[in-house]
């Protein structure tokens, strides 16, 4: 039995879950994009991970509109896997690239996120 299938048995576990009570997958958002095919589920999950990761590394050093531009674009990967709160921080930054909190806000979102697909994927 997979990593990743075991914990969509077990979503209530509180080390898979945040502050906030949920975890930070929506494992019903993923299953819809996948068609349940938990393999494509874990390779959609890694792709994500990275791609969080280089747009972060991205946002670091670039101006107000590209930050804006990149928020824009982990907005959309985020909402199509499932990671709302990486949705919601992204959406935020979006907004107010210049905000300095925001962008630390999304980056410890895209963490939680991350940290959370590499326990599911081990």
């Amino acid at each position: 039995m997979s990593a990743l299938k075991i914990a969509f048995e077990t979503p209530e576990n509180p080390a898979n879950s945040s502050a906030a009570g949920r975890p930070p997958i929506d494992f019903a958002q993923l299953t819809k994009q996948t068609m349940g095919d938990k393999d494509l589920e874990i390779e959609v999950l890694q792709l994500f991970a990275r791609l969080a990761r280089q747009t972060m590394a991205e946002i670091h050093d670039a101006e107000a509109e590209a930050c804006g531009q990149s928020g824009h674009r982990l907005k959309g990967a985020a909402l199509a896997v499932g990671a709302a709160r990486v949705a919601e921080a992204a959406a935020a930054m979006e907004q107010r690239p210049t905000d300095w909190t925001l962008r630390a806000a999304l980056g410890a979102a895209v963490l939680e996120t991350e940290l959370f697909i590499l326990k599911l994927c081990r």
